[in-house]
């Protein structure tokens, strides 16, 4: 065991993944500020949907956000180019953390995916080379690491791609319907709209978005076919952005390559005047017990946290419970409308609520089929009503269809959602059961 983890091996995979790492954060820092994603999710909204528990960031958001991205966005530069690298890392990982539990109005497993990088990379020797921290201070700089770095961010990344192929193997997917959804809003599209509309496309979309993420894996690790999985790679995620607009997650998972290929090529593609390790030294270090229990206790919720949805009663795709953290990505196209009235305990005045004067346009377009969202509403309704003088109950009307299919009622109008608790691991009752034919195969050409 400790000749398997603790063996040193050449570092360039990892040098080069912090500068490249490091370019993608930046340009996602300042690309939020240039696109207006910040203004239209942090900025303008009077209140963003925080994760449950996490209500005091709410004091971050407005204009300030501004500076908090061009902070984070100078840390990126800083951590591409290996500069004072442990703080940098640790402040953008911590920053941007922040950012992602501070709204569930833009949620993307991307962004968390970002956010477990950023703070795996925090605590990774990936500036003892190829970095300005090494050449001001030559005491650090080394030519190896352990292999154990490289273990576990190969794991990071395994686990992702499984669980996005597994949660795929559903009936809308299975039958390149939910595809076709999704190729449907891509009509508009220049040059290939009308090619994304095609039938065939679909079904090579369907499986090919299973089989990819199932074996890319497996392909890049064995020497044989790592040159044609990193083509499929490049192939795949380049079509990703192009028809998806996913930001930099395409590019970072191609750079994932940089974990796989040898660093003699690595070498000779990027880095010629890099010394290869070629050494066979094993450096146990002295916490290694503490380090083999972090990384044990971690990949156990990387593991298990995706698999929590199989223990709520009734189906994620209509709960939405178990939906978040567990890399179900693109799987199907959910609408819902809600009506909210409020009841005045004291004489039980009951009233349609306007709750549109709460929230921004984009936190609007989410409330209607998200549990989570709808409870948070209801507090919010609740907190907003008290500081008038008012004791009210809240009732959420709400009606949700997915993946094109039929409208069903979604929650159960006879609940004061506002004297409910909120319980993250446990089913919540006023969400209604899931109708037989809610899941049928949608018709995207209905309305």
């Amino acid at each position: 065991m400790n000749k398997f983890l603790f063996k040193q091996i050449d570092n360039i995979g990892l040098v080069l993944f912090r500068a490249v790492f490091g370019l993608l954060i930046t340009i996602e820092a300042f690309g939020a500020i240039a696109t207006g994603w910040l203004r239209r999710t942090l900025v303008e909204p009077p209140y963003t949907f925080n994760f449950i528990g996490f209500d005091f960031l709410q004091n971050l958001q407005g204009p300030g956000m501004y500076y908090y991205f061009v902070i984070m966005g100078i840390f990126g530069i800083f951590v591409m180019l290996g500069f004072k690298y442990r703080f940098s890392m640790i402040a953008y990982a911590l920053m941007w953390t922040c950012v992602y539990l501070m709204q569930k109005s833009s949620y993307n497993n991307h962004y968390y995916l970002m956010m477990l990088l950023c703070w795996i990379m925090a605590f990774l020797p990936a500036n003892r080379w190829f970095s300005v921290d090494a050449r001001l201070n030559p005491e650090i700089k080394s030519p190896s690491m352990p292999r154990w770095v490289l273990l576990i961010l190969i794991l990071q990344v395994w686990i992702v791609y499984t669980y996005a192929s597994v949660a795929k193997l559903y009936p809308n997917w299975l039958d390149a319907s939910m595809p076709a959804l999704l190729m449907e809003g891509k009509k508009h599209y220049w040059l290939i709209g009308d090619f994304l509309q095609q039938n065939w496309v679909h079904w090579a979309i369907a499986y090919t978005g299973i089989f990819f993420d199932l074996l890319i894996v497996p392909l890049m690790l064995w020497k044989r076919t790592r040159l044609l999985g990193f083509v499929i790679s490049v192939f795949f995620h380049l079509f990703n952005s192009i028809v998806f607009q996913i930001g930099i997650f395409p590019y970072m998972s191609i750079a994932f390559a940089l974990f796989f290929f040898s660093p003699e090529i690595l070498q000779k593609r990027f880095l010629p005047k890099k010394k290869l390790y070629t050494g066979n030294a094993v450096i146990v270090p002295k916490y290694k017990n503490l380090l083999l229990a972090v990384f044990g206790i971690y990949f156990a919720f990387q593991i298990g946290l995706p698999l929590r949805h199989w223990f709520f009663k009734d189906d994620v795709l209509w709960t939405e419970e178990g939906h978040r953290l567990s890399w179900r990505m693109m799987l199907r196209s959910k609408s819902g409308s809600l009506t909210v009235w409020v009841k005045n305990k004291p004489d039980g005045e009951k009233k349609r609520y306007n709750y549109s004067d709460l929230l921004g346009p984009k936190q609007q377009g989410s409330v209607a089929t998200k549990p989570d969202v709808m409870w948070q509403l209801a507090q919010k309704i609740k907190a907003v009503e008290a500081k008038k003088g008012r004791d009210v109950a809240v009732y959420m009307e709400a009606s949700v269809r997915v993946n094109h299919g039929k409208y069903h009622p979604f929650t159960d109008p006879t609940v004061d959602l506002a004297a409910e608790p909120w319980h993250p691991f446990k089913h919540s009752e006023w969400i209604l059961p899931s109708p037989e034919d809610y899941n049928e195969k949608p018709k995207p050409n209905s309305n």
